[in-house]
């Protein structure tokens, strides 16, 4: 019997102690015995999104140059140069996937040794599937852990004044986007939201990222212009430093964290020159290369920008690239004055008081008739943004400000007429079902159409 089938024979037992799939991953196993490669195939390949093997560590450089992995399997005593050597100089240019050390000689100086190298496992030989398995699994929890507290601490450390939620409205404009969020949600397609700040930009984003098939996955937004310049490569791309010690540290960057998801580039047009020559070459390779590293790592990931700029005038004034311009300008989705759809505030009121009522445990307030008529007639030059911050304060303080108070009986007020009332009862009831119109006509007792006409009527 070959060594491979004694290895093969030795595991048979193994079988039936195969665990429940693993979340996809990338595994590479870098052992010289062709019988472990091949059992340790046989058990993850069912289970990982990819799994590759190497007979020696030349041959794991050479596929560490052209893919990504999560995690390597990989045997400490090979002929030529051992594991843990090896694992050092990779992790000097670049390489800090988790490593899985798999010896049938250990002893507590190899241990020491492995702890430095920062390798996350120890299997000895031999051992059970399940082994092999239930360490795989640790390190991917590990990964997806260490992923979800970075995203979590980088948004809390700027400023987000989206309101994480779907995009609201049922005006003619407001139904356009959202038929075209529908059309794109399933490319891959770069997408470019324009429009004046505080329009929703953000929210549209979101909203076409949960429509995708990328939807659990990561939405990582970046505000580019609240990055400083020399912060917002590293932010990216992430950092590689070797340090006095001989021993190398790594950050990885938002490129990274966003894989599988959606990076959210918002105001693209703050973004320097040097970084945007450098998000071009991404963007066109979706290959990125850490600061300090060697080694290029693979992308999976889609695009989205905003803007609140005039990209053209940039280009013509030398601020933006041309053909970064052109590579992001692809699908463009503008999003419209909050007094281009006056017929969404009262909708937006709705939703807004509902969320800062619950999260601050107060009651919401009232919109009454007036209240309901100033908001209508308000410019709102911070568009939806400021929108929510005046119910979010109203809420705080207990009473709307002096210009939105009710006008009910004021001279600027609404005139006696049937017409008027009408209005006011109807607005007054989509406010308390947050612009829901069909619960609304049948609160009233109308159709929905008779609704639909007349917030159509008022909305011209």
């Amino acid at each position: 019997m070959d060594n491979t089938a004694q290895i093969l024979s030795k595991y048979s037992q193994a079988e039936a102690e195969f665990g429940p799939g693993l979340p996809l991953s990338s595994v590479l196993i870098v052992d010289d015995e062709p019988g472990m490669r091949n059992f340790l195939m046989k058990i993850l390949a069912p289970r990982c999104a990819r799994v590759e093997q190497a007979a020696n560590v030349q041959e794991a450089a050479n596929l560490l140059d052209q893919n990504h992995f999560d995690i390597v399997i990989l045997d400490n005593i090979m002929p030529g140069q051992n594991g843990l050597e090896w694992l050092k100089e990779q992790r000097k240019v670049g390489f800090f996937a988790d490593a899985i050390l798999i010896t049938a000689f250990a002893d507590l100086e190899t241990a020491i040794d492995a702890l430095r190298t920062g390798v996350a496992d120890f299997v000895l030989k031999p051992f059970r599937s399940n082994q092999i398995l239930n360490a795989v699994a640790r390190c991917v929890d590990r990964q997806e852990l260490r992923r979800e507290n970075y995203l979590l601490k980088y948004e809390l450390s700027v400023e987000n004044m989206c309101v994480r939620g779907r995009l609201l409205g049922r005006s003619a404009e407001i139904s356009d986007i959202r038929d075209t969020l529908n059309r794109v949600a399933p490319l891959p397609t770069s997408v470019l939201f324009t429009g004046e700040s505080g329009t929703g930009k953000e929210v549209a984003a979101r909203t076409l990222h949960s429509l995708s098939n990328r939807s659990e996955k990561p939405f990582v937004p970046v505000n580019c212009a609240t990055i400083s310049p020399e912060v917002l490569a590293n932010e990216l791309f992430g950092q590689i430093t070797n340090n006095n010690d001989g021993q190398a540290s790594h950050r990885d960057g938002l490129f990274f964290h966003a894989r599988g998801g959606t990076l959210f580039l918002d105001e693209i047009a703050e973004m320097p020159l040097t970084v945007q020559a450098a998000l071009l070459r991404v963007i066109e390779e979706m290959r990125i290369r850490p600061i300090g590293s060697t080694r290029e790592v693979p992308l999976n990931l889609r695009f989205m920008f905003a803007t609140n700029a005039n990209l053209e005038k940039a280009v013509e004034e030398g601020r933006f690239r041309a053909d970064l311009y052109h590579r992001i300008n692809v699908v463009n989705i503008h999003m419209p004055l909050l007094t281009k759809r006056k017929g969404d505030i009262f909708e937006l009121c709705g939703m807004f008081m509902k969320k800062f009522a619950d999260s601050l445990g107060v009651q919401p307030m009232t919109l009454t008739e007036g209240v309901l008529l100033k908001l209508s007639n308000y410019d709102w030059p911070g568009n939806v943004r400021e929108l929510r911050n005046l119910i979010e304060r109203s809420l705080i303080v207990g009473e709307f400000p002096p210009e939105f108070c009710d006008a009910a009986h004021d001279e600027e007020g609404l005139p006696d007429s049937l017409e008027a009332v009408e209005r006011r009862h109807i607005l007054t009831v989509l406010a308390e079902c947050e612009g829901n119109r069909a619960e609304a006509a049948r609160r009233l007792g109308v159709s929905r159409k008779t609704v639909d006409r007349k917030c159509a009527m008022w909305d011209a």
